[in-house]
Formats: structure tokens, sequence, C-alpha cells
């Protein structure tokens, strides 16, 4: 299961809230909710709170990493699986997993 939320404070930043697991068919459905987004963020910031992520398969990554090149957003992570993903998302380095 995969749960994207998306929230807006009162300032400029967009939080991507990505909670469960990003596989498979789930992938898509990051990949239309961030380029949904992206046109609103202008010179907004985008933080991605990859704190509730269990799993990201290798198209889930590469996903993770086209946000991070895109907007240069903010990973949020907290156990090193999600610091993991934070640090593949930012170098660009998808693998197999």
């Amino acid at each position: 299961m995969l749960r994207i939320t998306v929230n807006q404070d009162q300032g400029e930043t967009v939080t991507l809230k990505i909670e469960g697991k990003l596989a498979g068919t789930r992938v898509s459905e990051l990949d239309r909710a961030w380029q949904a987004l992206e046109p609103s963020l202008n010179s907004g910031k985008l933080v991605v709170d990859l704190r509730g992520l269990t799993f990201a398969d290798t198209d889930g990554q590469k996903t993770l990493s086209e946000i991070h090149s895109r907007t240069g957003a903010e990973f949020l992570a907290d156990t090193p699986l999600t610091k993991y993903y934070a640090e593949i998302a930012r170098q660009g380095n998808a693998t197999n997993s």
C-alpha cells in the first residue's frame, strides 16, 4: 500500500509525504502526484518526507531521483533505510534492490 499526502504551509514550502511501499504500479501514482504539483511550486521549496517509506523498487528510486533533479527537493529521512533512499535520490543513481 502507498499513501501520498501533499501539505502546503503558510509560506512557500510544499511537503510531499510518501508512506508505504513505492513499487510496481504504485510508482506511477507518485509520478502523477509530483508532476501535477511541480507547476505550482514556482520559486517555492519542495520537501519530500520519506520517514514513512518502507520500500522503494528501482523505478521508485528513479522517480525520487527525478524529483530531486528537477526540483532540488529536500528529503526528510530518519532510519538507515530512508536515509539510503534519500541519498540515492540526491546522487541520482538508483540501483536494483
